[in-house]
């Protein structure tokens, strides 16, 4: 379903606008919006080694733990009961929720659509740790509610009520992308009016390292936690396992305007392909990337010159990186582009909703995050004329429209247009007067 054009200019509303009221994350920056984009702009890189007992015998150990323990602000009854994958999407949630204002809405017009990637996995691990070392008594009850993969939408639908749908798209690690556009179709249709949408996981288990290690997915550079995710470099090696969860609430621009809500963001377009391709690799033409990144920008009504900013996917893998850089380069040829895993390590189905968070926080700063380059831009990358945003960030005054992409084992490829809003006119000394004022 096309989400409708804009009226004039690229964050121009209409009554048929998605708009973007609240974000929430936490992640191994911090444990809210605020300190992460506080911490991006800082350049302080959130990878380090893992203070685990099981970390040593692996040979991956490292990764990017979350920055604050989503405990802390939910109940002894939600932490005993939730998996850390559905607590980081409660957390990002109602914080997101908090920032919308709690929207008085009919909660049969209020949907989720929120996803892990790979999904409840510490609470599968735990349950099987249970029956093989305890036996069958000692599953504990609330082990299958804990590690279904709609877990963390439930989770949040619950806690708010939400009637119109609860929704958990799961596509590897383009999951909470997907689920953002998922969530943008649910308001399209006509089948909700607020959507609290976004990715979630908390993977960090020595099943997860070892098993990514074992097809040479992760990078081995355990002497430099720091400089370990590398996307976009000649020595990259695979990236860094994170945790945590974006969120963000998707409203309807008049359901939003007749509350008196103040939009952060236009989603203006999103689209969805798939390569068709292979189980892990990426389609080396990038052909379905491209489709998926063009398509957004079609039904957003926008120019790829209009497009200043990418929030690129960019893992630090050899092939994938190279593939999305091609792409980009030559879609959206003037856009600066941010690789922010290179501070977060890879959130996996969590990392389409944080990069969506980052890429409004962009917009509406209008600044773009840094890359943190240590080894500088791979010369092949360098060739293709990509405008890589370097490790100090950069000033983007103009800055209208940009763009996340997310890919996913399995071939899924997301994209994400989202516009700035323009500020509110200040009234005029002869509308005040008329007013009475």
């Amino acid at each position: 379903m096309p989400l409708p054009p804009p009226a004039s200019g690229p964050g121009a509303l209409t009554s048929r606008s998605i708009v973007v009221t609240g974000l929430g994350s936490t992640n191994p920056l911090a444990g809210d919006v605020p300190g992460t984009w506080r911490a991006l702009r800082a350049g302080h890189p959130a990878v380090r080694a893992l203070a685990t007992d099981w970390a040593g015998e692996l040979p991956v150990q490292i990764g990017a733990p979350l920055a604050v323990e989503p405990g802390e602000t939910l109940t002894a009854r939600q932490r005993r009961r939730l998996d850390r994958s559905s607590q980081c999407a409660l957390v990002a949630a109602q914080e997101a929720w908090a920032q919308a204002g709690s929207p008085q809405v009919d909660t049969q017009r209020l949907a989720v659509s929120l996803s892990p990637g790979i999904g409840p996995v510490l609470s599968v691990m735990q349950a099987w740790d249970a029956l093989r070392e305890h036996g069958p008594r000692r599953v504990a009850p609330t082990a299958i509610p804990a590690l279904m993969p709609n877990a963390p939408a439930a989770a949040v639908g619950l806690e708010l009520g939400a009637r119109a749908g609860v929704h958990a798209p799961v596509s590897a690690c383009a999951s909470g992308a997907e689920a953002i556009a998922y969530g943008a179709d649910l308001i399209a249709l006509g089948r909700a009016d607020v959507v609290l949408a976004g990715g979630t996981d908390a993977a960090l288990h020595p099943m997860v390292v070892a098993a990514f290690a074992a097809m040479r997915a992760l990078s081995v550079r355990n002497h430099d936690p720091a400089t370990a995710s590398r996307p976009f470099a000649p020595d990259r090696d695979g990236f860094v396992l994170g945790e945590g969860a974006g969120v963000l609430v998707l409203e309807a621009a008049e359901h939003a305007a007749a509350r008196g809500a103040q939009p952060l963001a236009r989603l203006a377009g999103a689209a969805v392909t798939a390569d068709g391709y292979d189980p892990v690799r990426p389609q080396p033409s990038g052909e379905q990337q491209e489709r998926a990144l063009r398509e957004a920008l079609r039904r957003g009504g926008l120019r790829a010159e209009q497009v200043g900013h990418v929030n690129a996917h960019a893992t630090s893998t050899p092939a994938g990186d190279a593939v999305e850089a091609a792409v980009l380069a030559r879609s959206v040829p003037a856009a600066g582009v941010s690789a922010t895993k290179s501070l977060t390590g890879h959130l996996l189905g969590g990392a389409g909703g944080l990069e969506a968070v980052l890429t409004i926080m962009a917009l509406q700063e209008r600044w773009l995050p840094p890359t943190l380059l240590p080894g500088g831009v791979d010369p092949a990358i360098a060739e293709l004329g990509l405008d890589v945003v370097g490790p100090t960030g950069r000033d983007a005054p103009g800055l209208e429209a940009a763009v996340s992409t997310s890919f996913g084992f399995g071939g899924h490829n997301v994209a994400l247009a989202f516009t700035r809003i323009p500020a509110a006119p200040s009234p005029s000394s002869a509308e005040l007067t008329c007013r009475g004022r």
